[in-house]
């Protein structure tokens, strides 16, 4: 034990502070067990040093005692109890040091997966995305919708409701470094609503905007399900009436047969939160529990009545209320739901009007009328759809329907609005099931090579030519032998190798193999550019695409 001495201090509250303070000093020294010094500091910086060390003395715990007196100076003896934190102080080190290690052997071995939920695009992978995404853009544009887009990060604001969605609680949202609530966007409606709002005075309708957004959910994974995914999105504004729907439902049936499905593989079930709404109404129940009973019906085709019945009840709805409204959503033909609903029903009127519509664009054999679908967002206000495999293997394809009130959420007027949403992870699950995903090459048209190091200038000459031609071109940028470059071009599934040799270009030519044939020409190198425009057959991926599109 060391032992120094300590002034006397004024009062018996200036004494415990000083004591407090030389315990915490002797912890940090790693001293067990010492004796105060002289101090002469000022007694408020010692207060003001306590003040900051508040959690060191809540993990130590100290005995402090008189000790032997001398002349005018008073001793005290501070004591850490080392008996009784030396052995949890020890493991406490311990497990910092192993904690340091191990984050020493996670910076160097680094996973190499991408987050859960998410995925990677190999060039393989985004070949295959870009040409779903270049068949819905084609199918989008056949029908006159622009393409628009918005950041994936918005205010948390713009999601957030209040009617027990799901999507609210599968937020991926936090506070930036500026204090601001933000989130990653769920879907892509709300974003279009703020943009449309923005400029809601000068656009002209109807809108009639598609989109690609990559949207984030922090939801259970399933089959075609995963915490991120990109979405075709396809809406129009301004226009009250059926025809919107209708519109957007050839656009989805387009598709489905360009891409080889049929109505035998994919129905879209149609309903109209109307009738609920027509139902409620003949009850009495209000108007502002409308959106959360329709998100609790929703739920019935996942879970049984008994499980949500805590909330129906909540809700206030009586359970006369519920079983009504179970026996409508059971309708699957007109005359059912007319027998439920009534015969001068608007919602059963515009849902018959939406079916004359099918018949007239030739895909009414693709819709099924199911009054049990309501959607699971609070926004719709009427008919909503909602695309599935018929064999009952993958959750819903697509969805969508009409929010003729969703601007009025946000502070604005009230605009017709209709839409819907269409993911990629389920649909290309359902067409590699049937075999219906081509087989894409990179489109190579060819490969150009120099067989010496001195003739890379006129390969890079030859190359430009051929790339002002219109060709994708892969020009080969090191030193390698032809059998090489032959196996290579054959990997890549070039349709022809451009070879500059020595001897070609002592005579200012080219050879070009064919390489599905292997037949060889020697073609001027002033002439190779037209000599390709009148030869080669362009089968670049843009081509490629619009290739298949048209032999869907």
């Amino acid at each position: 034990m060391r032992s120094i001495g300590a002034k006397r201090l004024g009062s018996s509250t200036r004494t415990q502070d000083f004591t407090t303070l030389l315990a915490v000093f002797c912890v940090l020294m790693k001293v067990t067990t010492c004796r105060a010094w002289h101090y002469s500091g000022r007694i408020a910086t010692s207060r003001q040093m306590l003040s900051g060390i508040g959690p060191l003395l809540r993990r130590k715990s100290f005995i402090i005692h008189p000790a032997t007196s001398t002349k005018s100076r008073q001793h005290i003896s501070i004591t850490a109890n080392a008996a009784a934190e030396g052995s949890r102080g020890s493991a406490a080190v311990a497990q910092d040091l192993k904690n340091r290690e191990t984050q020493k052997e996670r910076q160097g071995k680094l996973d190499l997966n991408p987050p859960r939920g998410t995925r990677d695009f190999y060039p393989e992978d985004m070949r295959t995305r870009s040409w779903l995404f270049e068949l819905w853009r084609q199918v989008a544009r056949d029908h006159a919708f622009e393409e628009y887009d918005a950041p994936v990060l918005e205010s948390e604001d713009l999601f957030v409701r209040k009617a027990g969605e799901e999507v609210t609680e599968q937020l991926y949202n936090f506070e930036d470094k500026g204090g601001r609530r933000v989130a990653l966007r769920p879907e892509m409606t709300p974003s279009l609503a703020r943009m449309v709002m923005a400029k809601r005075n000068g656009l002209v309708m109807p809108v009639k905007w598609f989109s690609f957004p990559q949207c984030w959910r922090y939801e259970r994974m399933t089959r075609g399900r995963r915490r991120e995914h990109y979405q075709w999105n396809m809406d129009v504004w301004g226009v009250s009436g059926v025809e919107a729907e209708a519109e957007l439902l050839s656009a989805i049936t387009t598709f489905f047969k360009r891409v080889g499905l049929t109505a035998e593989d994919v129905g879209i079930k149609v309903s109209s939160r109307g009738v609920l709404a027509e139902v409620l109404a003949a009850l009495d129940v209000p108007d502002a529990k409308f959106s959360a009973t329709c998100v609790l019906v929703d739920k019935l085709e996942k879970l049984p009545l008994e499980a949500i019945q805590g909330d129906l009840t909540a809700l206030g709805l009586e359970e006369s209320v519920v079983r009504r409204l179970l026996d409508v959503v059971q309708s699957r033909d007109f005359p059912s739901l007319e027998t439920a609903i009534g015969a001068k029903s608007t919602a059963l009127a515009q849902l018959r009007q939406l079916f004359e519509y099918a018949r007239a664009y030739n895909f009414e054999e693709w819709l099924v009328l199911d009054a049990s679908v309501v959607r699971g967002l609070a926004y719709y206000t009427g008919i909503v759809f909602e695309a599935f495999d018929r064999k009952g293997e993958l959750r819903a394809i697509c969805g969508g329907g009409r929010y003729d009130k969703l601007l009025e959420t946000f502070g604005g007027e009230a605009l017709p609005a209709v839409g819907f949403g269409f993911g990629d992870a389920v649909i290309m699950e359902l067409l590699e099931s049937k075999g219906l995903v081509p087989s894409l090459s990179l489109g190579l048209d060819a490969l150009v090579f120099a067989m010496e190091a001195g003739l890379q200038g006129i390969a890079i000459r030859a190359a430009t030519s051929l790339r002002a031609a219109g060709l994708t071109v892969d020009l080969q940028l090191e030193a390698r032998k032809t059998k090489w470059a032959l196996k290579h071009a054959d990997r890549l599934g070039a349709t022809y190798v451009v070879i500059v040799g020595p001897e070609e270009v002592a005579g200012c030519n080219v050879r070009v193999k064919e390489m599905a044939t292997g037949q060889q020409h020697v073609v001027a190198i002033a002439n190779l550019e037209s000599w390709i425009s009148a030869t080669f057959t362009t089968t670049s991926p843009e081509s490629a695409f619009a290739d298949s599109v048209n032999r869907s």
